[in-house]
């Protein structure tokens, strides 16, 4: 039976498309019934409406932010707007708007901090460092995978991690693998060919499995080989 999954789902509903009827996840593989995916759909709708009303509630203390705010509103007021970036990016619906919004006001705070560093190299160098970074996370919270698994609630659990990167699109696993080091890939590409090998042994064949297992050690192979035989070194 199919199941009406919506276009552009919340984390829990990501989730449960990932583990229907997927051998990745287990064997045989679990069935969502209806009920599984009402459930899920309105636990993130119900987390849609309570940041809506506290995004109206952020946009409100921003416009009301005096002019001579001192520097712990003002920062206190840039780590809500990054907080709800982060979970508008994992929210059903299309959340462009708001996200467009936070930016937006995230680039007049930076401006405005530029302003009041121009005599310290230090502090200007901070700011643009921390400019990137944030252009890099935003960037990355792009792929619904990423956002799922840096979401403190993720809706994956640390034994469902391999069997949710080798079931996403490749795409979305290229950006993933960014969050991790040459250990935890090694363990990975490890387990990957552990479940592949029990996948042959069920007679499956997992072509885009092995796909995604191949960028997972297209990652690794990035690294210096010094950061990949220590982490290949059980000692």
């Amino acid at each position: 039976m199919d199941l009406p999954f919506t276009d552009i789902p919340g984390r829990r509903e990501r989730q449960l498309k990932r583990r229907h009827n997927n051998p990745l996840f287990a064997w045989p593989p679990w069935i969502a019934e209806p009920e599984d995916l009402l459930a899920a759909q309105r636990a993130d709708h119900a987390e849609l409406e309570r940041f809506r009303a506290s995004f109206r509630e952020l946009m409100q203390r921003a416009i009301d932010l005096p002019p001579d705010a001192g520097s712990d509103l003002v920062l206190s007021l840039k780590e809500d707007l990054e907080r709800h970036y982060e979970q508008a990016c994992g929210l059903p619906e299309n959340q462009d708007q708001q996200k467009t919004a936070i930016s937006k006001l995230l680039d007049v705070i930076m401006r405005v901090m530029r302003r009041h560093s121009d005599q310290d190299p230090v502090a200007r160098q901070e700011l643009t460092d921390e400019a990137q970074a944030r252009a890099l996370h935003f960037r990355l919270l792009e792929s619904p995978l990423v956002v799922d698994l840096l979401d403190p609630d993720s809706p994956i659990g640390a034994h469902e991690l391999l069997p949710a990167l080798l079931s996403s699109p490749t795409e979305e696993v290229s950006a993933a693998t960014e969050l991790f080091d040459a250990e935890q890939l090694t363990r990975l590409v490890s387990q990957g060919e552990t479940l592949l090998a029990q996948m042959h042994e069920h007679g499956l064949r997992a072509t885009k499995a092995e796909q995604r297992l191949g960028l997972i050690r297209a990652r690794l192979e990035q690294y210096e080989p010094q950061d990949v035989w220590l982490a290949a070194d059980p000692t």
